[in-house]
């Protein structure tokens, strides 16, 4: 793929944020499976920028060969199903190149990438991690690319679950499942139907998954 050699303070600017949502750092690319999760995080979120030749530390390095290149272009088209697209520029500063890559967001497709077992996973960009997309998550996703309403009934079940966030900050999947005596896929349903209504946020780390009332619910 084509890139432009500048000289320029741009990749010190976006080195001096830190690694975010939107940008990550990497030393060097030495497996096209594992960028694969980068690049498909970065495209079913927000968008953002990989930094290769940089150390976590934000210290340059320098991209060590032309095979890197080869290695996410094998990333993005072999290991990201649907192929994600990018761009890429090449700066050079203090004799050292820095490539950069530029994901935009994709808002027509979710894409996959091998997890560590090698299983096909939908990833996200959370802070500066990729994570597995949370189930609940890929339910909004579905609804909202097929129009489909939200179908909230008020029963006894939304009730409770609407009173118990009211008086304590969030819930699990699982704690709403054994509080209300119902199933994964039913309690899934309800979660993402309150999501997309906006009445309900979901909060994902590395380590959970919780719900909570969103700030404009509480409000109102």
């Amino acid at each position: 793929m084509p890139t432009v050699k500048k000289k320029d303070n741009h990749i010190q600017n976006l080195i001096s944020e830190g690694e975010h949502q939107m940008l990550d750092f990497k030393f060097e690319i030495s497996d096209s499976r594992r960028i694969a999760r980068s690049l498909a995080a970065f495209a079913n979120t927000d968008g953002g920028r990989l930094l290769v030749g940089v150390k976590d530390n934000g210290a340059i390095a320098g991209v060590r060969s032309d095979e890197e290149i080869h290695m996410i272009q094998a990333a993005a088209e072999m290991y990201c199903q649907p192929k994600v697209d990018y761009s890429t520029e090449e700066w050079e500063i203090n004799g050292k190149t820095v490539l950069e890559v530029i994901i935009p967001k994709d808002k027509h497709h979710k894409h996959k990438a091998p997890d560590n077992q090698g299983d096909y996973r939908i990833f996200v960009r959370v802070k500066d991690e990729n994570l597995v997309a949370d189930s609940v998550l890929i339910k909004v996703w579905k609804a909202e690319k097929f129009s489909r309403p939200a179908k909230i009934a008020f029963t006894e079940t939304e009730e409770q679950l609407l009173h118990y966030l009211s008086e304590h900050e969030e819930i699990t999947l699982k704690e709403f499942q054994q509080m209300a005596h119902i199933n994964k896929r039913k309690a899934e349903a309800i979660l993402a139907d309150f999501i997309i209504v906006g009445t309900i946020d979901l909060i994902q780390t590395s380590q959970r998954t919780v719900f909570r009332l969103s700030q404009a619910s509480i409000f109102n």
